[in-house]
């Protein structure tokens, strides 16, 4: 596989014959596989020139790698190759989950949002899947959430044909209620994409993150998008909040603060998605 060979030489300054790389299923936006180069294992994304996707992913690992908190795969590099972007990442081995898989879990998110800043956003715009994100910076989280959240999303939607004026009236009404709504926090450092599909376990049992759309924002945010799918295991969040205890009501906010990745799934995926969103706005305004 010649992208392989360039990849490897662009990475680590090496001509090798290498050019076996076992494809990887599952992703839906880019190309993955598995190769292997001098002892070690590596993992590898590409796609087709992907406006700074894999350099903004790779940032994004290496705010969270640097909080010393969570367990992320390493970046190795990325880069251009003629029309084809690539980012390459140590591989992760699975095994077993050890015994404080989730107590751990909790708490090392617990310590990842602890990191603040003095605004809620990012100084760059990132992704969430293919979608842009947008990130400037807001002294208010609810005026975050509004404008760099759910007003891009629900304009896409709309100019899509996939949100009616009707529900464009509901988020109007929503947005006036806002502040009394969320509880005032400090800007928390966010992995920004954290469902079941984003986490696994490594390779001495502990909890590895990935695929992350990294900023600053209320850490409710995050727990909320935990339990999109179903939510994770009762002692995560019961750990969470032994380490970094949440404000009273907080299962009363998840469906608002959810808005936003459901809006992400109905751009992305269709109107099946809008159904929740009713429900939430019905219940809110």
């Amino acid at each position: 596989m010649k992208l392989l060979k360039e990849v490897v030489l662009q990475l680590f300054n090496k001509e090798v014959s290498i050019d076996t790389i076992q494809s990887i299923g599952g992703g839906c936006i880019h190309h993955a596989g598995v190769f292997q180069f001098e002892e070690n294992k590596y993992f590898l994304k590409w796609n087709k020139r992907s406006s700074q996707m894999f350099e903004t992913e790779a940032i994004g690992l290496g705010l969270l790698d640097q909080t010393n908190s969570v367990s992320i795969p390493k970046v190795i590099g990325f880069g251009t190759l003629g029309e084809i972007d690539y980012l390459c990442l140590e591989y992760i081995s699975s095994a077993a989950p050890k015994a404080s898989f989730w107590e751990e879990f909790g708490s090392s998110l617990a310590q990842l949002h602890k990191h603040s800043a003095s605004t809620f956003g990012l100084n760059h715009h990132n992704f969430i899947g293919s979608l842009p994100q947008s990130n400037n910076p807001h002294n208010s989280w609810s005026e975050f959430f509004i404008r760099e959240r759910l007003e891009p999303l629900i304009e896409r939607a709309s100019d899509n044909g996939l949100i009616d004026t009707s529900t464009n009236s509901k988020f109007e009404r929503l947005f006036a209620e806002l502040p009394n709504l969320i509880p005032v926090e400090k800007p928390a450092l966010l992995h920004g994409d954290l469902w079941s599909g984003n986490f696994l376990v490594g390779s001495e049992g502990q909890p590895v993150i990935f695929d992350p759309a990294v900023y600053y924002g209320h850490r409710e945010a995050e727990l909320a998008f935990t339990r999109m799918f179903g939510g994770f295991d009762p002692i995560f969040y019961h750990s969470y909040n032994e380490a970094f205890p949440v404000q009273d009501g907080i299962e009363e906010r998840v469906d608002i603060f959810n808005l936003y990745p459901l809006l992400v799934h109905v751009n992305l995926f269709g109107a099946s998605y809008l159904s929740g969103i009713n429900r939430t706005l019905s219940r809110f305004t």
